[in-house]
């Protein structure tokens, strides 16, 4: 039967995803394996990736695929995310995880991963959802896609990541004053416009949804009754949520519903760019879709596959 294999390593962890199509269209998962990383601690001041950190990939990758055999990883895709792929030591990450594990990441161009974003958001979404705006907040970078079928029209990578944005314009995830926000906020805000028309403005009926673990933990904190799996984040509610990550320190973010320990420090830009992304979009809500550029890795190999298939034809 068939099915794809994805690694993908980034800021706060490896992770191993095999997945099988369904008959009806989608994913099915057949297992998968984390391993925690936390490389936003090994990042030297111009981004470059630490001895320390690389070894810690090195480290993450073996543990993820020992318990794979050899055969099973002919057609692995592994790749790395921005805190790598940006990364001005990147070639020699690269290098070392290749000659110490046998696996050589790949890198994708922002605007690939916001391709492959919406090819995740329209699987997940259903072909009959009509238009669509996929928004993607990462680490190092924010994907935006927009489209009305299978493939985006148009496709944008800024380096408005929330570990970016935390690291230029929050030093250690802290806003100091109420004018320090504003400012950061007013410095987004023109990031953003300075991208141009995100959303076309023919698009009656446009469904806009939010990928990644930065939507979906802002999604848990900001709702009326914090549960997981909330699937949906309004901009008011977001906005009651800043302050509050704004006056607490990086521990106590921690012990906040939908707050991971290891994202803490750097939530209170999530949440500033989830804002100026909803506000430049001209969107009240976003709708938290699970799936993002791995899953639209998987969706594409296993589509692959089925079209060199014999049968296929």
């Amino acid at each position: 039967m068939r099915q794809a294999e994805v690694l993908d390593v980034g800021c706060h962890s490896a992770l191993l995803s095999v997945a099988r199509g369904r008959k009806t269209g989608g994913l099915r998962p057949v297992r998968s394996r984390k391993v925690r990383l936390a490389l936003h601690r090994a990042l030297a001041a111009d981004g470059r990736l630490r001895r320390t950190g690389i070894r810690s990939v090195q480290q993450a990758v073996a543990e993820t695929l020992a318990e794979e055999p050899r055969s099973g990883l002919e057609d692995l895709f592994p790749f790395a995310t921005s805190v790598i792929r940006d990364a001005p030591n990147r070639d020699e990450v690269i290098d070392r995880v290749a000659q110490a594990t046998g696996i050589r990441l790949r890198v994708l161009p922002g605007e690939e991963e916001a391709r492959l974003a919406y090819v995740a958001a329209r699987s997940w979404a259903g072909d009959d959802a009509g238009p669509l705006l996929v928004l993607d907040i990462g680490g190092g970078t924010v994907e935006i896609a927009y489209g009305t079928g299978a493939s985006p029209r148009k496709v944008y990578s800024l380096p408005l990541g929330a570990r970016q944005v935390t690291r230029e314009l929050l030093p250690g995830g802290l806003a100091g004053s109420a004018r320090h926000l504003a400012e950061v906020r007013e410095e987004l805000s023109r990031s953003l416009s300075a991208a141009g028309d995100l959303v076309p403005g023919d698009a009656p009926g446009l469904r806009v949804l939010a990928c990644s673990k930065t939507f979906t933990q802002l999604a848990r904190l900001a709702a009326v009754r914090p549960r997981p799996g909330a699937r949906q984040l309004t901009l008011p509610a977001l906005r009651k949520t800043i302050p509050v990550l704004a006056a607490a320190g990086v521990a106590d973010r921690a012990r906040l519903p939908g707050v991971s320990a290891h994202r803490a420090e750097q939530s209170l830009a999530g949440a500033l760019v989830a804002e100026a992304l909803m506000e430049a979009c001209a969107t009240d809500a976003v709708t938290i879709c699970p799936w993002s550029t791995r899953e639209g890795l998987l969706i594409e190999r296993l589509r692959t596959t089925a079209a060199r298939e014999p049968h296929a034809a």
